[in-house]
């Protein structure tokens, strides 16, 4: 960047956005619920204590966490949220009591039993439920939290049922039997939920609504969504429609497209590959193969909807539980595309620098690293899941949060296998970080971005086994948002615009150019928006109106992929019949696609609050995380696959023909996955938890029903479609290598 006012500019501003990311972490952990010492009844009788409370979390947290149902709305989708069932359960039981029940009749009310009383009736036992449930009787000077006669009565029936529930499993909600095996376990992690309850129905004691700002919506228990919600959420949409307008201007003003002296290069001379370009493709074929694996996995996953704990009448839920299976069908996403994108990384160095002394036995060691730590956190998660660890499944097993499921200390390995990597590559790129003068050059980017790939996953180590779950969710989506949706996004963007600008298909003027514009739009709206995240985890009101601007915005850039993607067809259509680069880019143009589908019309759908504070925690959040993350992410690490393999292999190992129906079907099968099948079911369920609430949104009348499991079958053709494209994409990498290296007679390196 040659400007070095823009410069100075750009620097202060993502230092004022970090700022206030910082800023709102200090006030989450200043107002999050307060975990009380003791909860007591009236006269003074212990029933739990803030040490059960959190045992409880690391138990549920080890045996699955956020993937055997939801808390605070995040996690799985099979069985219920357990902080709005909790609630609600509790909210029928003081109701029964309150009409005058026996302890015993109101272990048996329920919400039809409610329904059925007169309307008077049920006016009046909503008010004393509310008035119950809402009135905060915490002591912060003491520590105690004061339940009263009802709520300690509720809290022995819960106990009971949830100690019940979880002992013997129940397939409509995709839970294994044996999750607990004492009644102390299942003590302690009702003692748990009993919290998380109490912090999404009591007031603060400061503000008309509760912990969790009113979420979840339940109209029994006096729970219903803020004015702000609404204000916030047409301020969003009025500034999204602003900052839309904007950024055409600037684009279409001061960036454009500058043509001059741009020759698309179309003769591909044959590759000539380093000894440590060629080991990448032993991270491309793990890659792809780790890609079918998850694809298998999410077949599993998707069928315990119809079969909570059976795989077409094989009862295989006590050796691949739901939430072992879902963990590594997520886990196995996130690892094929850090694969891809780590090995992209290594195949370029070399590509913009040169071939430091030693460097293919590194890749290789590092290779082998990676391995390790990937078949070390499947097998520790497992082990996690199915109980081996107990309580102590943080460290080597599951550590319970959604996206970041490894054990700490695989992600420790994790961590320095990143740091490894790095450094790899800036041995081979430091002649051309030397060479170039301008500390904010294409090449200075490229270092830059990839020295953020290891740096925002440690963030992930900032909450530990027991922290509090305001604190861990604020840190949490520090990585899954900003390292995944973030900083992977950006290390993408100078990487294609790296390849882009080499086959001439633009200046390295506009690369550099477009690079520093995306990554303004993407980090000046993308960190703040982490928060569109933090709405109902315990955080201050202020939180949301941060979140519902600054998620909308993040939706800005995506408004000008309409111009990449028409302008890279256009390259493709110059670049002839036999264009070198045509498959690397038509995938280019699919994550332009999906960026725009997936992560700005479905990602807007569920950002502004009065959305969320109805679709948290339901099957509309599947539609977004579908289309963006395998859309944008996974169809970028394969185009990244594709710009790299095509300098590796030989020319006539490469196959369009395999490319083209491998394009098609992972494109048209995640299409019609999303058409016949996602969409259909979030919005069903959406219908019910408008009308009635989280808690029946997610009971298994609804969340593994009729109309759900219906709608599940009908991913089948859909998912063969997928899977076919997948295998098609694994056969043209096969043959390459084969054609390339296995049946090649002669050397095949540049030294």
């Amino acid at each position: 960047m040659a400007n070095p006012r823009l410069r100075a500019f750009f620097l202060f501003f993502l230092a004022l956005t970090f700022g206030v990311l910082i800023f709102g972490g200090y006030l989450i952990n200043r107002e999050k619920p307060p975990i009380p010492e003791t909860v007591q009844t009236p006269s003074g009788q212990t029933i739990f204590t803030g040490e059960d409370i959190i045992n409880g979390q690391n138990y549920y947290f080890s045996r699955g966490g956020q993937h055997i149902g939801t808390i605070w709305g995040h996690g799985s989708y099979l069985a219920p949220d357990w902080s709005a069932d909790f609630l609600h359960r509790m909210g029928l039981y003081v109701a029964a009591r309150h009409h005058g029940f026996s302890p015993e009749q109101a272990r048996e009310f329920s919400q039809a039993d409610f329904e059925a009383l007169s309307t008077e009736a049920q006016a009046r036992l909503t008010a004393l439920v509310t008035d119950e449930i809402k009135t905060n009787r915490y002591d912060e000077k003491t520590g105690i939290l004061t339940f009263t006669p009802f709520q300690a009565e509720a809290l022995k029936v819960l106990t009971g049922y949830y100690t019940t529930l979880f002992r013997e499993g129940n397939e409509r909600m995709g839970l294994q039997p044996g999750i607990f095996r004492t009644d102390e376990e299942g003590r302690r992690v009702s003692a748990f939920f009993a919290w998380l309850a109490w912090s999404a129905g009591t007031l603060r004691p400061d503000a008309p609504h509760t912990y969790t700002t009113n979420w979840p919506y339940d109209p029994l228990v006096g729970n219903e969504p803020l004015p702000d919600f609404v204000i916030w959420s047409i301020v969003s949409v009025v500034l999204l429609i602003f900052g839309i307008a904007a950024a055409l201007f600037v684009y279409a003003r001061y960036i454009g497209r500058d043509e001059k002296g741009v020759t698309l290069k179309t003769d591909f001379p044959e590759p000539a590959p380093t000894a440590s370009q060629k080991i990448t493709l032993l991270y491309f074929f793990t890659a792809i193969g780790l890609f079918l694996l998850q694809i298998g996995l999410g077949a599993v996953t998707a069928h315990y909807t119809v079969e909570g704990t059976s795989f077409y009448g094989i009862p295989i839920g006590g050796i691949l539980p739901y939430a072992a299976v879902r963990t590594w069908h997520l886990q196995l996403g996130i690892f094929f595309i850090a694969t891809c994108f780590l090995a992209a990384g290594l195949f370029i160095g070399p590509f913009v620098g040169k071939e430091p002394k030693g460097q293919g036995i590194l890749v290789a060691v590092l290779f082998g690293a990676v391995v390790v730590v990937v078949l070390g956190s499947l097998s520790g998660t497992w082990m996690s899941v199915t109980g081996f660890f107990d309580d102590q499944g943080f460290y080597l097993g599951h550590q319970g949060y959604e996206y970041i499921e490894l054990g700490r200390v695989w992600q420790l390995l994790l961590i320095v296998g990143m740091i490894i990597w790095l450094v790899l590559v800036f041995r081979a790129i430091r002649p051309a970080v030397s060479d170039e003068k301008d500390a904010g050059g294409l090449t200075h980017m490229l270092l830059y971005s990839s020295i953020s790939i290891p740096l925002f996953y440690m963030a992930g180590l900032m909450y530990g086994k027991g922290s509090h779950l305001s604190d861990a969710e604020y840190w949490r989506w520090w990585v899954v948002h900003l390292w995944v949706e973030g900083f992977f996004e950006v290390f993408a963007t100078v990487i294609m615009a790296f390849l882009l600008s080499y086959i001439g298909a633009v200046s390295k003027k506009f690369a550099l150019t477009t690079i520093y514009f995306t990554v303004f739009l993407y980090l000046g709206s993308g960190v703040i928006g982490t928060f569109h995240h933090l709405y109902w985890t315990g955080a201050p009101s202020a939180i949301i109106a941060l979140g519902a601007v600054f998620s909308a915005l993040e939706v800005v850039p995506l408004s000008l992929l309409g111009f990449e993607a028409a302008y890279n067809l256009r390259v493709i259509r110059d670049g002839g019949q036999n264009y070198a680069y045509k498959w690397p880019i038509y995938f280019f143009v699919s994550v332009a696609f999906w960026n725009l589908v997936g992560a700005g019309v479905f990602g807007f759908l569920i950002n502004p609050p009065i959305v969320l504070y109805y679709a948290q925690g339901i099957n509309t959040t599947p539609i977004h995380s579908h289309a963006a993350l395998f859309g944008v992410y996974g169809l970028l690490a394969i185009s990244l696959l594709l710009f790299s393999v095509r300098h590796i292999v030989t020319r006539a190992s490469w196959s369009d023909k395999l490319l083209k129906w491998g394009f098609w079907g992972l494109n048209g099968g995640l299409a019609c996955m999303l058409i016949f099948s996602l969409i259909p079911s979030g919005f069903y369920q959406l219908y019910f938890a408008v009308k009635h609430g989280l808690w029946f949104a997610r009971s298994p009348e609804i969340a593994s029903g009729e109309v759900i499991r219906t709608l599940s079958w009908m991913r089948m053709v859909p998912d063969m479609i997928f899977t076919t494209g997948a295998f098609l994409l694994f056969a043209f990498l096969v043959r390459a290598i084969w054609l390339s290296f296995i049946r090649k007679s002669k050397p095949f390196i540049r030294h």
